[in-house]
């Protein structure tokens, strides 16, 4: 039993750190980006990071 909890907590810091580090990756990408269509996309890659893959609806209307 206890060792079921110590391989979830590593997993937990471990998927922890990744997502740290996707924000990092995606933040610096926004700031370092020009192009403005560019610049979208590396903000909705941001948005994504931080608040899940689903936060963002698309508009199917147009």
């Amino acid at each position: 039993m206890s060792r079921a909890l110590v391989v979830l907590a590593e997993r937990g810091v471990r998927a922890e750190a990744e997502a740290k580090e996707r924000l990092e990756t995606c933040y610096s990408r926004f700031l370092a980006e020009n192009d403005p269509a560019r610049k979208n996309e590396a903000g909705r890659d941001l948005i994504r990071a931080i608040f899940g893959k689903d936060s963002i609806a698309e508009d199917s209307v147009l």
